[in-house]
């Protein structure tokens, strides 16, 4: 017989009563235990706390409770319930009012739930060990799906104060939620982590190209591929040419079939050695290629002859093979028609395909900095008396003259002309004019004294950027085009007055570039390279063609150098250094007053030339479209800053602005 008592007890009473069998006093709840060790739970509007502990009496479990755990809780139960399930059944209760328990090693603490994720038990696979509302975190590698979309499927069954998330490395998930929660979890995640229904299925042919094949099949499933809006109806289709297969994958076993009826139809033998075959090429030259091929049909053991071609017809090229094999290049649409057989073709499209891919392409940045350095200084007197040269009789005259005549320094230029004077500090002695025969009425310049100082710095900073395909070389010159003459006669012919003739050569003068790059797989760039700096020397007086003087500069060399990074090809480091001293004998040695007869020139040089080679490897549309869109906005920006400024008497003239590029396509 089952004891209820309806009237209220305190908790030391309840739990001394639920023990001893006796009847309960009236107190905070009410619980009754049977004579079969069964008890009826009913606590209404009951004080947490005192439930907790109420339980602990009657399941010996020892608890430790957060001072934030308040509030009242509802218990009732109908039929006697097992001691057993007094546990989980508070655990239940305290769930719906946001608590939670975690068990440790002799006591369970009860918190609020939103702590309960810090310390809990953690599991991992697909055994979770617990049940009940016990919050557990979960750690569940997946195998097939991708954990990252696999998350937002899962989030929305997670309980609002739980938590999911993703481990990227290892493709697993990490899942804190209440034990009946996971098992359910577990359902689902077992349950969509599988393989794929269909792996992929090979279809070997005989007869037919496998890559012809592909591209056959490929155009035909093109519209069905477009319109299938889960992938469980896409085909995907490669080529293997080692084996001429066809590897097919599809999540749709009808259409695999399908494809796979379609190949063995198409899949047959033709013409013994008459098959005419036309492949369009994409990136590599048909002249070129055809020539390699040309090549494997005469040496290649497949070409042995095997059938004889027909009497009477006339290749329009040599056959490449024994067999009776063409290979002719049409130019015009960049294509290769084979005539070949099967077998033969076949290995031919195998090689086809391998060349005809898209070449590397290389950008060439050159760097040529010059850093020069002069400096110069002059410093003289010059003597010289005429005032007795118009006098009868005998007369005294001389002087010293130091510099070339016409080079603006010599004293006598200067009296002839002082508008001939050099440059720099003239002091000159003037006492009227004279009249000497052959120079005519000059200046009586009796003393002329200068001094100069020059100093000139240069830095000349040359760019010259190339693109080429791999392997194919590519030249910039920058700069004149020069005539020289070669050579120069009179021709007489009949007449008696000659006429002058001159052959002239035309060379370019400035700066050029040519280089060869060449890929090698590692991203290393091996090229040969040809480095020419000329110009034209400058000079004082006007000369002919052929007298012109062109100073050159150039390097010729194969260099290696990695992707993206700068070498220094060579250069050029001079430094000279000039003293010249033009004296009169014995008189320009005397200490101080030598200086006034003599005239002392010195002059220094400094020549840095440099030149930096750095190549960008362009292997995809993408890179070369970067890299041209950067070059393009560089020269807009410069043309924006060069705008005329608006004046307002002077009219303004628009400078006509680079077009913005068109987005690229995606």
């Amino acid at each position: 017989m089952i004891k209820r008592i309806s009237t209220r007890l305190y908790v030391s009473i309840l739990s001394a009563a639920l023990f001893s069998g006796a009847a309960m006093w009236p107190g905070a709840g009410q619980a009754a235990r049977s004579q079969d060790d069964k008890v009826v739970l009913n606590f209404t509007n009951a004080d947490i706390p005192s439930v907790i502990k109420a339980v602990g009496e009657l399941t010996g479990r020892n608890f430790v409770i957060d001072p934030r755990v308040k509030g009242t809780i509802i218990i009732t139960s109908a039929k006697p319930v097992s001691r057993d399930l007094i546990y989980p059944i508070l655990l239940s209760a305290l769930r719906m009012q946001g608590y939670a328990a975690i068990e440790g090693p002799g006591a369970t603490k009860i918190v609020p739930e939103t702590e309960a994720k810090h310390s809990l038990k953690v599991t991992r696979g697909k055994q979770i060990g617990e049940s009940g509302d016990r919050i557990v975190t979960q750690v569940y590698p997946l195998q097939h799906e991708s954990a990252a979309q696999l998350l937002p499927v899962l989030k929305p069954l997670i309980g609002p104060n739980n938590m999911i998330s993703v481990l990227p490395s290892s493709n697993a998930l990490i899942i804190t939620d209440y034990a009946d929660n996971l098992h359910r979890l577990n359902a689902i995640i077992e349950a969509v982590d599988q393989p794929m229904s269909s792996d992929a299925v090979q279809i070997n042919l005989r007869h037919v190209s496998a890559i012809d094949m592909a591209q056959t099949l490929a155009r035909l499933m093109l519209e069905n591929n477009a319109a299938a809006t889960d992938t469980q109806n896409r085909v995907v289709i490669v080529p293997d040419v080692r084996t001429n297969s066809l590897l097919v994958r599809s999540g749709s076993p009808s259409r695999i079939q399908m494809l796979r009826g379609l190949a063995e139809k198409l899949d047959a033998p033709g013409a013994q050695a008459g098959n005419i075959h036309v492949v369009y090429l994409r990136n590599a030259d048909a002249r070129k290629l055809a020539e390699t091929l040309r090549g494997i049909l005469t040496a290649s053991p497949a070409a042995a002859p095997s059938a004889q071609p027909a009497q009477g017809a006339a290749p329009a090229v040599i056959p490449g093979g024994g067999d009776g094999s063409m290979v002719i290049a049409d130019q015009a649409t960049n294509s290769l028609v084979i005539s070949a057989s099967d077998h033969t073709y076949n290995m031919l499209r195998a090689v086809i395909d391998k060349l005809d891919t898209r070449r590397a392409q290389v950008y060439v940045e050159a760097l040529l900095v010059e850093v020069t350095a002069e400096k110069a200084a002059e410093f003289g007197i010059q003597w010289q008396d005429f005032g007795n040269i118009n006098d009868s009789g005998a007369n005294f005259l001389g002087g010293t003259n130091f510099g070339a005549r016409g080079s603006g320094t010599n004293i006598i230029d200067v009296a002839v002309n002082p508008g001939n004077v050099g440059r720099g500090l003239n002091v000159g002695v003037v006492s009227g004019t004279v009249n000497i025969p052959g120079l005519g009425t000059i200046t009586n310049l009796g003393m002329l004294a200068r001094a100069l100082e020059t100093d000139t710095n240069a830095n000349i900073l040359s760019t010259p950027n190339l693109l080429t395909l791999d392997n194919e070389e590519a030249k910039i010159v920058i700069g004149q085009n020069v005539p020289f003459v070669t050579g120069q006669y009179a021709q007489t012919g009949n007449s008696t007055t000659a006429t002058p003739f001159q052959t002239i050569e035309r060379r370019d003068v400035g700066l050029t570039l040519k280089v060869k790059p060449q890929v090698s797989e590692g991203g290393t760039v091996r090229m040969q390279i040809y480095q020419e700096i000329s110009s034209l020397r400058p000079t004082s007086t006007a000369t002919q063609t052929a007298d012109v003087i062109t100073d050159k500069r150039s390097i010729e060399s194969a260099v290696l150098v990695e992707d993206g990074r700068i070498i220094a090809l060579g250069g050029l480091i001079q430094d000279t250094v000039q003293d010249a001293v033009d004296k009169v004998p014995l008189l320009g040695d005397i200490p101080v007053l030598g200086n006034l007869f003599r005239s002392e020139t010195r002059n220094r040089q400094k020549t840095n030339l440099m030149v930096f080679l750095r190549p960008h490897v362009l292997r995809d549309a993408n890179s070369g479209f970067e890299l041209s869109e950067s070059r393009y906005e560089y020269i807009r920006n410069r043309q924006a800053e060069h705008q005329v400024q608006p004046h307002f008497a002077l009219p303004r003239f628009q400078m006509d602005m680079l077009p913005e590029l068109q987005p690229k396509e995606k």
